[in-house]
């Protein structure tokens, strides 16, 4: 059985775990990136056991230097890249006053999330324009609610996902022409290790009716949105955005 290549980003642990676990059962080769060994392992581990194929990439998306590599790597073990999921993501250092950002965490936000999600992006689409496949093709980002909606004590946070928003409507035109759809995911409050320090306060608003599906979100439904875009040749749709979020990003009067 040949089955494609997809390169999840920031696939240790959280969403990007649940999504390489997803496609995995969907007949995929999961190429798993991440700094985090030993939680990239597992996630690897898992796949193995349940009869998928891996491979896990250790390497940090904000040292755009490294991507060659890291390409190479990951098509020397499975042929051409056919899907790009963009799930790797840090949230602020610290939750803080706006007025008290200081640049180092700026730019901290910014290398993984956007700079080095940008760059691998645009690496991986000149390899998929470059493949004599014309297979299903796709490139989906993991943004967050936080492109439109603003939360000011992690204010690099949420410049660094309104990037991506914009960074997806981009490539979605530029790779238009070669049939490969590029996507826009926006989880809302999921509860992953990123979100522990505030689930009491999250435990609180939801159960107030912030919510409307009046739960919190989990990584397997975000993955299952992935799938959706994937399973199928979607590139009609590109551009498109999905909002993963229980309701939260419906206006309300």
């Amino acid at each position: 059985m040949n089955r494609p290549l997809s390169i999840v980003t920031g696939a240790s642990r959280g969403i990007g775990a649940a999504i390489a676990l997803e496609l995995s059962k969907i007949g995929m080769k999961i190429a798993l990136l991440d700094s985090d060994k030993i939680n990239g392992l597992k996630t690897y581990g898992e796949i193995i056991d349940s009869g998928g194929e891996a491979i896990f990439v250790e390497c940090d998306i904000s040292k755009v230097e490294d991507h060659k590599r890291i390409i190479q790597e990951a098509m020397h073990w499975g042929g051409d890249i056919r899907f790009l999921i963009n799930g790797a993501g840090i949230s602020s250092p610290v939750r803080d006053d706006l007025l008290k950002i200081q640049p180092d965490a700026f730019d901290s936000v910014m290398g993984v999330n956007l700079r080095g999600t940008f760059f691998l992006t645009q690496a991986v689409s000149i390899q998929m324009i470059n493949s004599s496949s014309r297979e299903n093709r796709a490139i989906v980002t993991i943004s967050s609610v936080n492109t439109d909606q603003a939360t000011v004590d992690r204010g690099e946070y949420c410049i660094s996902k309104t990037g991506l928003s914009m960074m997806t409507k981009l490539f979605a035109l530029r790779l238009a022409a070669h049939n490969i759809g590029v996507f826009e995911i926006r989880p809302g409050i999921i509860r992953t290790p990123m979100t522990e320090k505030v689930a009491s306060k999250y435990d609180k608003r939801i159960a107030e009716g912030l919510v409307p599906v009046s739960r919190w979100g989990y990584p397997a439904d975000v993955a299952k949105a992935v799938k959706v875009l994937v399973a199928e040749d979607t590139s009609f749709l590109t551009g498109t955005v999905i909002n993963v979020d229980g309701g939260l990003s419906i206006p309300t009067l």
